[in-house]
């Protein structure tokens, strides 16, 4: 992959070089979730020129990040153990880049796949420690995701099953992480609609997780 060559002979001038084009890590990010077919990270990013995917895939596999493999009579992409070495750094890095979001903009959308790993970044093991399992349900624009939280274990899913509550949000989840916003006030406000279960548990969501913003 020499589509950028820095001439330093340096790890971090080399890691820029293997995943530092454009749409390369949100790929990265992506494969994290899941294996993923073609159609799928397409669907998953998009704004991205089918031409442009095409590139990334390839040079990411010619990098050894990802590779092809066969699941169910089709194809799908999927991370290397090389490439799954990349999650502490992509989690980091939306911790880092979390600080300056700023508000959404119209034209900006959540994914599934991006809200899984915003909820990677953010969950904090050591409160969740303290606190009962719970199972939340949460409705994030057009992702449906299923929270699971036991000690510190995390697991975050599409799908469906039983939970302590359900609740149905948008771009203000962010700063319901950050803290900027109360979750009484914001369930009071209708940035958060309680679908079901107990309300109050939003507060447990909102301490299990954080990121200073």
């Amino acid at each position: 992959m020499a589509a950028r060559d820095y001439g330093q002979y340096s790890g971090i001038s080399r890691a820029v070089e293997l995943i530092g084009e454009r749409w390369a890590l949100l790929i990265v990010r992506d494969l994290l979730v899941a294996p993923r077919r073609y159609g799928e990270l397409a669907a998953g990013l998009p704004r991205i020129p089918s031409n442009i995917l095409a590139a990334r895939l390839k040079e990411l596999q010619a990098a050894g990040v990802i590779r092809r493999a066969p699941r169910s009579r089709v194809i799908v992409y999927e991370l290397t153990p090389y490439g799954r070495e990349l999650e502490p750094v992509v989690l980091a890095l939306g911790a880092w880049g979390f600080k300056a979001m700023g508000e959404a903009r119209d034209e900006q959308v959540i994914t599934p796949a991006s809200m899984i790993m915003d909820l990677r970044s953010a969950f904090q093991p050591a409160v969740a420690l303290e606190l009962p399992a719970t199972a939340y349900a949460a409705r994030l624009g057009d992702a449906e995701l299923f929270i699971r939280v036991n000690g510190s274990a995390l697991d975050v899913s599409g799908g469906e099953g039983p939970v302590d509550i359900a609740f149905a949000t948008g771009p203000a989840i962010h700063r319901l992480i950050s803290g900027e916003l109360a979750p009484r006030h914001a369930i009071e406000t209708g940035q958060v609609e309680v679908l079901r279960g107990r309300g109050e548990l939003l507060g447990r969501f909102a301490s299990t997780f954080h990121l200073a913003a």
